[in-house]
Parts: structure tokens; sequence; C-alpha cells
């Protein structure tokens, strides 16, 4: 699929070796926060469970989990409330860009990505204004574990998987954004191994920038990050093998 090309294994290795640790470890709060705000208990709470699988995937040590999680278990009224915001606009060049970001005060966040973007050459949109050119599906990413190209595709669609990326150490297996519980929840009944999963937004129809024009357009990208709310960044392009 276009959003796991040659620019988002270029985009893994980067993050890999100059990522943000501050940022990483605060990302992953905020995503517990918001998930486990009703129900603090990963053993009821699915969506939290996974989470904190994702967390530890990210190298996020179980000491600042379990402090997390005993702070929400005794969360009080003056406790801030995290929500999830999605924003749309156009980097450099007219790239379409879908952000997430997850902030308790959205009167901060806003005036803050609609700085960066005007900054670094783009401009923020309205709700709608690119979101059609996305697709909205789920990643789950597993062990391959000595398995063949066509037996994790069978796996897949045996789970109710759409598609999958192959790699002989882990592999992804793409799906609808409304199936993601329940194909993970099939590969873990499987004994499958699972190293993390989520939603993602990935172009219809990517713009192909070459590589010296993407990494003019990761200028853009790590200005958009920099914001401190800012989750993820999706871009509506890829880069020419």
């Amino acid at each position: 699929m276009s959003g796991h090309s040659k620019w988002h294994s270029i985009r893994h290795k980067k993050a890999a070796t100059d990522a943000k640790r501050g940022k990483i470890l605060t990302k992953h709060s905020k995503i517990l926060m918001v998930l486990g705000r009703n129900d603090p208990n990963p053993d009821t709470n699915a969506s939290l469970r996974m989470a904190i699988i994702n967390a530890k995937a990210d190298s996020v040590p179980k000491d600042n989990i379990d402090r997390l999680l005993k702070k929400m278990a005794g969360t009080g009224k003056d406790t801030a409330q995290y929500s999830e915001q999605v924003y749309e606009g156009f980097g450099p060049d007219g790239i379409p860009f879908v952000i997430t970001a997850i902030t308790d005060n959205i009167n901060r966040t806003f005036p803050a990505i609609r700085t960066a973007f005007n900054k670094a050459g783009g401009n923020l949109g309205s709700s709608g204004s690119v979101m059609f050119m996305f697709d909205h599906i789920g990643i789950v990413e597993i062990k391959t574990t000595g398995k063949s190209e066509d037996n994790i595709f069978e796996l897949a669609v045996e789970c109710g998987g759409e598609d999958i990326i192959y790699n002989k150490e882990f592999s992804k297996i793409t799906t609808k954004m409304t199936e993601l519980s329940n194909v993970r929840n099939a590969l873990s009944e499987k004994g499958i191994e699972i190293i993390k999963s989520e939603l993602r937004y990935e172009p219809k129809d990517p713009k192909m920038l070459s590589e010296t024009e993407a990494e003019k357009m990761e200028k853009f990208i790590e200005a958009v990050e920099d914001v401190e709310d800012v989750d993820e960044v999706y871009g509506g392009f890829d880069v020419v093998n």
C-alpha cells in the first residue's frame, strides 16, 4: 500500500536513530490517559491494554506505565482531560497533510499548529479539506517467526485482514479501520505475537517525490512535529524507488 512504501521505511529508520525521547514518552502518556480515562484497568479495557503494548514497543519504561496507571486509578477532578484532535491542511507544493494531536487545551493546540504550518510554507485547512484524499486504516505489526510471505498473507486473510507488508522479521497486516480490534484479537487467538497495532491515515493517490524532494518535505514535517501536542503527521506523498 502507498503509505508503507520507501518513504515510510526512511522515516522509520530516521525515527529509530534521532527520535526525541521526551516527546515519545509524552505522546504515549497522553494516549494512555485518553484510553484509560473511564477504565484505567488494562485487564478490562482492551484498548488500553493494546496501547500499553504499543508503548512498550516504543521502549517506554514499564515503571513509567505503572506510575501512570496508578495515577489514573486515583484520578481527581483537577486531573487534565485529554482528547484526540484531527487537523487538515496543505504543506509545501500543495501536498496534503493530516495531523493528529492529543491535547488538554484545543485553544492552545490549534493556533500552535496553524503557526507551524504558516512558518514552514504550508496552510492549515478546514475540516474535510484533504481528508477525502486519505484512507483511515488499521495496521497490526506481528513477528514473522519464519513464515513465508504466502503464509503471512493466508493468515491475514483468515483473520480478516486486507493486505500485508512482508518482512522476514516483522510483518504488517493492514485492515479496515473498523476491523482493527477484530483482526488483532483473531491473530492473538492463533498465538501470533503482536508487536503493536494502530490506526493510520494513508494517501489514496500520493504524489511521487525524489529522495531530495522528500528530504525538503521532511523539514516541514519536523516543524509541525515540534508542536508539543502533535501526535502523528501523515503526508500525501511517497518516494520514487
